[in-house]
């Protein structure tokens, strides 16, 4: 019986630690690695990753998401270097194809002139409000009756 028991212990045992290691293997990431035959190459690769931005993913870099876009992105852009492009037709290539959302940084040209000056435009009307309201007030008295107005224009005289 001893012999069962020990055997039946080593088996629960062995059969927890496969179960908490089935549990782990999902949480396995794939890191993707892209070699250069350079280091200027791979400088610039990463320069690009953290100025591009994912398509999906909004508001992140490509360095950063794990979207499927942004890894055929990320494929893509490393292909382009290894063909021996620069970063400019990099960034053409991918604006060609997903527009100038993919920079953080879109070019001034009469179609993003309110991305750059959208902000400064809303900021300078806002205080002219703020100005002009100001400007427009009064000193606004509010008095309930005829015997209250007479007192306080009795008191407004006395001060002249």
């Amino acid at each position: 019986m001893r012999d069962f028991i020990s055997t039946v212990g080593r088996s629960a045992v062995a059969a927890a630690f496969l179960f908490f290691l089935s549990l782990s293997l999902p949480s396995y990431g794939a890191i993707d690695v892209y070699t250069f035959d350079d280091e200027e190459k791979s400088e610039r690769f990463a320069e690009l990753m953290n100025e591009l931005r994912c398509p999906k993913c909004q508001n992140q870099n490509l360095t950063d998401s794990n979207a499927g876009l942004a890894k055929d992105l990320k494929d893509r852009a490393y292909e382009l270097i290894l063909e021996g492009q620069s970063n400019d037709e990099v960034v053409d290539y991918l604006v060609e194809r997903y527009g100038d959302f993919i920079t953080y940084r879109p070019p001034l040209r009469l179609g993003t002139g309110l991305l750059w000056f959208g902000p400064l435009v809303l900021f300078v009307l806002v205080v002219l409000g703020f100005v002009i309201r100001r400007r427009g007030e009064g000193v606004t008295l509010l008095v309930d009756d005829e015997l209250d107005r007479q007192r306080l224009k009795e008191i407004l005289d006395d001060d002249h």
